[in-house]
């Protein structure tokens, strides 16, 4: 058997549900959206149900929304109707799932759901189904097939009704203004939420870490300062601390390569790169490795607002602050 050739075709039949999915996409999305935007505009939350295999995409819907700022959960059916229908509160927006439509917890729990000041969004291949009818806006997940061998197993199906509850709430997220800023907010455990919350004031080294000398400093001298530091690079400044130029070891190494005699008496200001590229205290993290990234360079300087030489970014850090 070639398990490859199985595998692709499996991946190959779901592609072609996906396309027809994208073709199909319509008014019942618009209508969803708005629904969803109502309730969590309004303060009220999204609630997530389905059962089997649909009830496992609700688990993974269920993050996705919490985390751009949708409040979500997922109800049980059963233990909905033993005591957790208490959770559903006026103005929340239930977002069903069930590929049939006929599914029969959810069709017992649709009662006790429509006696109650909610909107139903359903998700199911079955536009025509209970469910479907029951609800106030259906995005149909239809496919003409599913990836299984047999056509029996959920595939092609869950992989559809997936796709479409990240686009819910993708789609959810940019028509509720939902920033980046406010996405660190909700991962602030996670190197993504410290490199968008934190700024360069945050991870540079600063006070005795950090070296700074006058242009006229002999070059045995900063050797000195930058082996006590253990620093990779010194930054020069003016008399009155503004960013004038930045010593590294690469300098040193070039510069010992072409004169080796005579280096240690040399002033640093004659052989430092100037004009280094720096960044400004509040800059984000974010800006600060992209940055990092673009011009390749392993230390960076930090600059207040009046261009004073502040600080050192060393890339080495990175690791230990567990930004990267």
């Amino acid at each position: 058997m070639d398990y490859l050739e199985k595998a692709r075709r499996v991946i190959s039949l779901e592609i072609e549900e996906l396309q027809q999915l994208l073709e199909s996409v319509g008014d019942g999305f618009i209508a969803a959206v708005d629904t969803l935007k109502a309730s969590v505009d309004s303060g009220a939350k999204v609630i997530i149900v389905g059962v089997g295999k649909s009830g496992n995409i609700g688990s993974k819907l269920a993050a996705t929304f919490n985390s751009t700022g949708a409040p979500s959960i997922v109800l049980n059916c059963q233990d909905a109707l033993h005591g957790d229908l208490g959770i559903v509160n006026d103005g929340d927006t239930i977002l069903a799932l069930s590929y049939s439509g006929e599914t029969a917890e959810l069709l017992g729990l649709l009662p006790h759901l429509k006696r109650k000041r909610v909107s139903i969004v359903a998700i199911t291949g079955k536009p025509e189904s209970t469910l479907a009818k029951a609800s106030d806006a259906v995005v149909n997940v239809m496919v003409s097939r599913e990836a299984c061998p047999l056509n029996l197993a959920p595939t092609s199906s869950t992989t559809n009704t997936l796709v479409v509850g990240d686009a819910l709430a993708m789609v959810l997220l940019e028509a509720r203004g939902f920033t980046k800023e406010r996405f660190a907010e909700l991962h602030p455990g996670g190197s993504l939420g410290r490199a968008l919350l934190m700024r360069a004031a945050d991870i540079m080294r600063s006070g005795d870490d950090f070296v700074t000398v006058s242009p006229d400093t002999p070059i045995l001298d900063v050797i000195s300062k930058m082996t006590k530091a253990r620093a990779g690079a010194v930054v020069v400044v003016d008399d009155s601390g503004k960013l004038a130029g930045v010593f590294t070891q690469g300098d040193f190494a070039r510069s010992f390569q072409e004169d080796s005699s005579n280096i240690a008496a040399v002033p640093v200001g004659e052989i430092m790169t100037k004009n280094p590229k720096f960044v400004v205290v509040d800059q984000l993290v974010g800006e600060v490795l992209r940055f990092l990234e673009e011009y390749r360079i392993d230390d960076l300087v930090v600059v207040d607002a009046e261009g004073s030489a502040v600080g050192m970014i060393d890339t080495q850090d990175l690791t230990r602050l567990q930004i990267v």
